[in-house]
């Protein structure tokens, strides 16, 4: 059987971790608070513009009833593509509280949890390297921040 590798990046989100394929991460910059969304759920923080787009912030970590508040001191954005195929939205970004981690997940260092059922938005739970880690449904996860931000958008360009 062939080893596989895959280069991903953990990131830290109030007291826990999400795994990301490093393909989807555009780039990770410092917080600058974003431009409110009227009438938007609390997981959205709001809007911000990234190199000439408009990008939503969310909190990962109020979407899946994980933390009501959480620090914005120190606090990156963790830019990633959207997998929604929408030329309105093509990023979001996630509130991360601290630097970003590339890691290499392994068949070695790689473990699956099972659980019951997973929040809106996750995939599943894993172990990397003796680390619990939330795998993002980003799919579902680009769905739910355009109908957030934008209201009702074409599901593709």
């Amino acid at each position: 059987m062939q080893d596989i590798e895959i280069r991903s990046v953990m990131v830290p989100v109030s007291g826990l971790y999400l795994l990301l394929p490093n393909a989807t991460v555009a780039e990770v910059v410092g917080y600058s608070a974003p431009e409110p969304v009227p009438g938007s759920a609390e997981w959205l923080l709001g809007t911000m513009m990234w190199r000439g787009w408009q990008v939503p912030l969310i909190s990962f970590a109020r979407l899946i009833d994980q933390s009501q508040t959480e620090s914005t001191q120190g606090s990156r954005i963790c830019i990633t593509k959207s997998l929604i195929n929408n030329e309105k939205m093509p990023y979001i970004g996630i509130l991360s509280q601290g630097h970003p981690r590339l890691i290499t997940v392994t068949d070695e260092n790689f473990t699956e949890v099972t659980t019951e059922g997973n929040p809106i938005g996750v995939a599943g739970q894993v172990t990397v390297n003796e680390r619990e880690a939330i795998v993002p449904d980003l799919d579902r996860l680009g769905h739910l921040v355009a109908h957030a931000a934008f209201g009702a958008l074409p599901l593709t360009s």
